[in-house]
């Protein structure tokens, strides 16, 4: 049921990025793509991460959609040598105004050698054009759906004018503004609006009641994150890097709690004092590091979960790090703090690559 907004007058928000996670997730994963001529193949595995704000609004009637996003799908493949083979696709940018022809895809081939570049011009040649095509039908899509939440019904429109913008928007199908969002006009809701990641104010009789137990850990609107930085050194050096006591202590400044090495899954962490904590769930040497991650002015009991994956090559051990929980709102706080707190310390301490 939409708020309460006579003849779709008001203006009304609906921040839609977790309805566009699940959208990508549908729509983008497991699409697959075969060379016959090369005898290889590659699929979209996962929708790693989506970035950015996506917002839906009415007023007057009329409908717009305002959404800058950056996307990062994972994909695995096969090569001729049946040989498997893994790597990302980052869209820097998909925004409201973007155009098909406008979209930037940069693949990354993990491990990438003579044996599997194959795969590289598989994805350009064949995997962007039908990437191309399903994102530049985001925007109808959007609108098409999220619509619905934030407007009446034609037919429970008794205003001429709103009814006619409205009509009129349906037969268009344009998504891009066409109006700039008023000042002076504030939307009549039945309910109280919410930001993302931010609650309205509740009574003291309300906080009582909503109080969380150890059962039921109170909730955020969430999203991901990816990142990949590379380091100039092994993958058990990484390893022992992020796990290690006495290493932690080194680039963290500070004493960490943390179970001698190797720390065992279950266990628990604090680092920086206790401004970041959590749990480790899966270890796999100089593999794979999986945890429950979180800052310590997050609600009580709230984890994002994050995984780190360590892809070694010749040269260098590339970190493949998935955030997946992070609420609406702190995604720039978690990667500068990541990427200034981790990455770029650890570069720093031990030498193990350039520092940008």
């Amino acid at each position: 049921m939409v708020v309460n907004n006579p003849n779709n007058w008001h203006w009304v928000d609906k921040n839609c990025l977790v309805w566009s996670k699940k959208y990508f997730d549908e729509k983008l994963t497991h699409l697959s793509v075969e060379d016959d001529g090369d005898q290889c193949s590659a699929e979209i595995q996962d929708v790693s991460s989506v970035e950015g704000d996506v917002d839906v609004s009415q007023r007057k009637g009329k409908v717009i959609s305002l959404f800058d996003l950056r996307l990062v799908l994972t994909f695995r493949g096969t090569t001729a040598k049946d040989k498997e083979v893994s790597g990302s696709i980052t869209v820097p940018e998909l925004a409201y105004d973007t155009d098909e022809d406008d979209l930037i895809f940069d693949v990354t081939v993990y491990n990438e050698s003579p044996d599997n570049s194959g795969i590289r011009t598989l994805i350009k040649q064949k995997m962007i054009p039908k990437l191309r095509q399903l994102l530049v039908q985001f925007g109808p899509d959007l609108i098409e759906t999220n619509s619905r939440d934030i407007q009446l019904e034609k037919d429970k429109v008794t205003s001429t004018y709103t009814k006619a913008n409205q009509e009129e928007k349906s037969r268009s199908g344009d998504t891009k503004p066409v109006e700039t969002k008023p000042v002076e006009t504030k939307p009549v809701e039945t309910r109280p609006k919410q930001d993302a990641g931010v609650e309205p104010k509740k009574s003291n009789s309300q906080k009582k009641a909503e109080q969380p137990t150890s059962s039921h850990a109170p909730k955020y609107n969430t999203t991901t994150l990816h990142m990949e930085p590379a380091f100039n050194t092994s993958a058990d050096q990484i390893y022992m890097t992020l796990l290690d006591e006495a290493r932690i202590a080194a680039w963290s400044r500070s004493y960490p709690i943390i179970e001698k090495f190797p720390p065992k899954e279950g266990s628990s962490f604090k680092f920086f004092g206790g401004a970041v904590q959590g749990k480790f769930l899966k270890l796999v040497p100089n593999e794979q590091i999986l945890q429950l991650w979180r800052l310590d002015d997050w609600k009580a009991g709230h984890y994002a979960e994050l995984d780190m994956k360590l892809v070694q090559s010749s040269g260098e051990t590339k970190l493949i790090v998935k955030f997946t929980g992070i609420p609406i709102g702190e995604e720039d706080r978690v990667r500068d703090r990541f990427e200034e707190m981790y990455i770029r310390s650890i570069k720093i301490t031990f030498g193990f690559g350039a520092v940008l």
